[in-house]
């Protein structure tokens, strides 16, 4: 028998998929990281679509890429290990997928590093945790027009206040549910960020 329906739902009721779900073992479930990847972007709607929307672009092209390889090689792309594997090793340099999956999780460990700080910080603001973050992961692999782009978007990134609210009423839920599924993006971040260190981010 399904779960009933919360009363109250949050954000993270309403996700397609979400990253707790994704199967890490043999490895990444390419399928089920893909549908909770687009769930992912959804969260900067809440942000601000049109502050982070250099983000959200960014972000969902990346996921192409990473849709296009496996929609043409499933029986290579089970995985995400399998799938960057596979593909550098057929295409070199011209291996779209892993470049755009190298990016994907430099923007969802500074979404990640982000949040976390910010809950564990309840005083903080959201601009400064997304600063603080962003000085940390991105910046070093930005130039000079794309760090002014996100100096424009984290100025005007919502007040904490305003973007809890958007994730839900239940503030107790919210919270459970928040450090749930960061922790299963971070599990999943650290794991791909370890082999593309292993291999030198495959020349990216």
């Amino acid at each position: 028998m399904a779960d009933p329906k919360p009363t109250n739902p949050t954000w993270f009721d309403g996700l397609d998929y979400n990253f707790k779900n994704v199967a890490q073992e043999p490895g990444v479930d390419t399928a089920q990281f893909i549908r909770a990847s687009r769930s992912l972007v959804t969260l900067f709607d809440l942000l601000g679509p049109t502050a982070f929307g250099t983000v959200i672009s960014d972000m969902n092209g990346n996921i192409k890429k990473l849709n296009d390889r496996f929609t043409a090689a499933p029986d290579k792309s089970a995985t995400l290990q399998t799938l960057v594997l596979e593909e550098h090793k057929e295409l070199g340099k011209k291996a779209n997928a892993t470049e755009g999956l190298l990016w994907l999780f430099r923007g969802f460990e500074f979404t990640a590093r982000a949040l976390r700080h910010n809950i564990a910080n309840p005083n903080e603001e959201l601009a400064t945790s997304f600063q603080e973050s962003y000085n940390g992961t991105l910046k070093q692999h930005h130039n000079f027009v794309v760090k002014g782009l996100f100096s424009v978007a984290l100025k005007a990134t919502p007040y904490r206040n305003d973007f809890y609210a958007k994730l839900g009423d239940d503030k107790g839920r919210v919270n459970d549910q928040s450090i749930e599924w960061l922790s299963a993006l971070e599990a999943i971040t650290k794991t791909m960020q370890a082999l593309y260190g292993e291999n030198k981010n495959f020349g990216f």
